[in-house]
């Protein structure tokens, strides 16, 4: 094989990676950008409804809300929680949601999307509400 076939084909793929890696960067800003505005219109507003649901009913649980998340925590243990993240690792990045809960010593980790498939522009207050009641249930069913 010739040297400069083999350089040809190198320089191709070298532009294919870097106009890939472009046009996944302009994916991830503009997911970045719509996550924010779910989470402060959508997101932590359900979060706090759904919250003074569970107190209502007897079931201590605050909301916290670090960098770029929302978490629904137990008040008493640390290691039982509900949140949303934005998962970036994804192509595209999709909306994820995290819960750990423990058992005795064990710690139960599970994730998931907050719906399959959809674009952080797409989800609704629905969708959030959905999600939190499908994972609350092994906090109080105990």
């Amino acid at each position: 094989m010739e040297i400069p076939e083999v350089r040809r084909q190198l320089r191709a793929a070298i532009d294919q990676a870097k106009r890939e890696a472009a046009a996944r960067r302009e994916r991830s800003d503009a997911a970045s950008r719509a996550y924010a505005e779910f989470l402060e219109r959508r997101a932590v507003p359900t979060f706090r409804t759904f919250a003074a649901a569970l107190v209502a009913e007897g079931f201590k649980f605050k909301i916290f809300t670090p960098a770029d998340s929302v978490k629904l925590a137990s008040e008493s243990t640390g290691e039982d929680f509900v949140e949303i993240v934005l998962d970036s690792t994804l192509d595209p990045p999709r909306v994820t949601g995290h819960t750990s809960r423990s058992r005795g010593r064990r710690s139960i980790s599970s994730e998931r999307p907050v719906k399959a498939g959809a674009d952080p522009a797409d989800l609704t207050e629905e969708d959030v509400l959905q999600f939190l009641v499908e994972e609350i249930v092994p906090f109080v069913e105990r």
